[in-house]
């Protein structure tokens, strides 16, 4: 008698007859099954799909948000909601969408003394064009631009009633939206690993990308100086490039980040001295915490005549 779960291998191994393999397949590696889409569906360029450096939960996240409508929440905690992930992870991989120029974030006014945050994704980096809103029932309908605003934090300054429709600038074309210069002690240190080895220079995205995890040393009591030692110690020989300094200093940042340091010992109370008090059996001035308490001599006196 046949083992049925033999067989119940082969089947699951069987290919359906309507997926039969056409002669001239590849031996190996993925087949895939086309479908032509015609309605919800997203264009995806490949140098997003298959980016060199980004992470999968990288590009997941980046093909995810690239097909959402404007408008929709694209907060770490929104995408943690819609994925096993958790918030570290989808903080990571966004801060990675950041530093390829897919993703940017940026301060613009909205009128009547109010400013937001902006998060603008860019369908193809280093080829955007102004940000526009969606259309909604003209006729004279604007072609499909590569930069679509996502998000708005609104950060009230004033008391004034908000405005009924924000209002965002539009950019010059092919204009790259700005970014903040990085300050703070944590972007001085990063900013200086360039003077110890040139091969760890970074960009300005690759800064603000580092703080957090410098400022976790600094929280931690690390001086500046040991944190440049241990991200400069042991580099490759002189000669080898380091393609990726971002990634290289976020893996020793992140492996090699020291324990809290221990609360202080506490200081040990010196013991206080007994008070002044006159001894019960000849009045002579002694110290001691029992106010009946004796003298020696008259403790002597008072064992002798036991």
């Amino acid at each position: 008698m046949a083992d049925p779960q033999s067989n119940a291998a082969t089947s699951a191994y069987t290919l359906p007859e309507s997926l039969a393999l056409p002669p001239d397949a590849p031996r190996s590696g993925v087949l895939h099954v086309r479908h032509r889409h015609t309605e919800r569906y997203t264009v995806v360029g490949n140098h997003l799909a298959q980016h060199p450096s980004l992470s999968a939960v990288a590009i997941g996240l980046g093909v995810h948000i690239q097909s959402l409508p404007d408008g929709a929440s694209v907060t770490i905690k929104a995408l943690a909601v819609r994925f096993p992930e958790g918030e570290v992870t989808i903080g990571r991989a966004l801060r990675e969408l950041e530093a390829a120029g897919y993703l940017v974030r940026c301060r613009v006014p909205l009128g009547g003394g109010r400013i937001a945050t902006r998060t603008v994704f860019v369908e193809r980096p280093g080829m955007t064009t102004a940000v526009r809103g969606p259309v909604r029932g003209s006729a004279r309908a604007s072609p499909p631009v590569s930069a679509s605003v996502h998000e708005a934090t609104p950060v009230p300054v004033a008391s004034e009633p908000p405005a009924a429709r924000p209002v965002v600038p539009r950019a010059k074309p092919g204009a790259q939206v700005p970014v903040a210069e990085p300050t703070g002690e944590a972007a001085d240190l990063l900013v200086r690993l360039r003077l110890a080895d040139a091969r760890l220079l970074l960009s300005v995205r690759d800064v603000h990308r580092l703080v957090p995890a410098v400022e976790s040393w600094l929280a931690r009591a690390a001086t500046p100086d040991q944190i440049a030692r241990t991200l400069t110690a042991g580099l490759p020989p002189e000669g080898t490039p380091i393609h990726h300094p971002v990634r290289f200093l976020e893996h020793r940042l992140g492996t090699l980040l020291p324990p809290p340091l221990p609360p202080a010992p506490r200081e040990a109370v010196p013991d206080r001295p007994a008070p002044m008090t006159n001894c019960d059996g000849c009045d002579r001035g002694i110290r001691a915490h029992d106010p009946n308490a004796l003298c020696r001599d008259c403790r002597d006196l008072r064992e002798c005549a036991a």
